[in-house]
Order: structure tokens, then sequence, then C-alpha cells
């Protein structure tokens, strides 16, 4: 919840086939943003852990957490690598920034 940051948080469990298909795209994903400091891409066990004021409806879950709005939006779109960075710089300030 840092307000310094957007972040990108993948909630899954790992016994989810979907989690499991997802975690190298998910990973490369997170590869291609290293350098950005201000952009972090998590992933959560949420079979582990509990995050306050999160609701899991179904594994995985995607949410992207804006530097100055932590309410949170849930990613809904394609899971592959090309989606998400697109989805990711057109909602990232962060991203928009150093475009």
């Amino acid at each position: 919840m840092d307000p310094s940051k957007d972040v990108f948080v993948k909630f899954y469990a790992p016994w989810c086939g979907h989690c499991k298909t997802l975690s190298p795209i998910w990973d490369e994903l997170s590869e291609l943003y290293k350098d950005v400091e201000d952009l972090k891409i998590g992933k959560i066990d949420y079979t582990l852990n509990e995050v306050e004021g999160v609701s899991i409806k179904g594994y995985p879950t995607l949410m992207f957490y804006p530097k100055h709005d932590k309410k949170g939006i849930v990613y809904e779109g394609v899971r592959d690598l090309e989606s998400m960075k697109t989805w990711l710089e057109e909602n990232s300030e962060v991203l928009k920034k150093n475009m």
C-alpha cells in the first residue's frame, strides 16, 4: 500500500492449474519491469496470507494498485504477456512517465 509505487499483484493458490499456467508469464512481466523503480509486480499465495480489504473469489486474481489510489482495480483482460503489458502501459502513471 506504498503511496509512492504502482503495484500489480497476482493472488494465487499453489494447487491452482490456471495459476501454474500464468506463472511463467507473470515472471516475464516482472522481469520486463524490474528496473522501473516505482512499479512493483508481485505475487501472494492467498492460501497462506490474507490481505486486509482484499476479497478473492477465484484464482488467480490480478489486482492493480495505482500509487495514488489503493482501492485496487481487478485486471480482467487476457492473461498473456502482451495484453497485460499493454494494459499496464495504459493504466500505470509510472509507466506513462517512463515512456
